[in-house]
């Protein structure tokens, strides 16, 4: 079972949202990519090479918390097989709720993934994806990926 979680997905679809709903469930240590960019990585833009490296700072932030034991929730977009790739290996999260995000470059740039562990939909209450995830991360022997309807 990992303790590292992707939550991802176009801007504006509620990753943030629903990180925020699922952290205390599991008691995990939450990173928005925003306020890392903010604070963290200030030197960093939006071009793909620079999109990669904030996904490898990133994971190696939620690496240091899976390490000392507990989860790590890493909330941002990670839009393309490249940066998923340096964020690495993860439970993964793919908010789902929208077709286009606030940014036009970031919505050329998105590609859907192509693994997930759980894909968030339209439908249903933030708290209900929360719990799903949660329960989800807890089972074991997981089935991936996970499409359920929460209503």
């Amino acid at each position: 079972m990992t303790k590292k979680i992707l939550v991802m997905g176009l801007p504006g679809a509620g990753k943030t949202t629903l990180a925020a709903a699922l952290g205390p469930l599991i008691q995990a240590v939450v990173f928005n990519a925003d306020a890392v960019r903010a604070s963290l990585s200030p030197d960093l833009g939006f071009a793909l090479e620079h999109r990669i490296e904030h996904a490898r700072r990133m994971a190696w932030m939620c690496d240091r918390v899976v390490e000392a034991g507990h989860y790590a929730i890493a909330d941002f977009v990670c839009p393309t097989e490249a940066t998923r790739a340096a964020f690495g290996e993860a439970f993964v999260i793919w908010v789902d709720r929208i077709s286009a995000g606030r940014y036009e470059d970031t919505n050329q740039l998105f590609v859907p993934p192509s693994r997930f562990d759980l894909r968030v939909s339209a439908d249903g209450d933030v708290n209900v994806w929360a719990a799903l995830a949660a329960r989800t991360l807890r089972a074991s022997p997981k089935t991936h990926p996970v499409e359920i309807d929460p209503a």
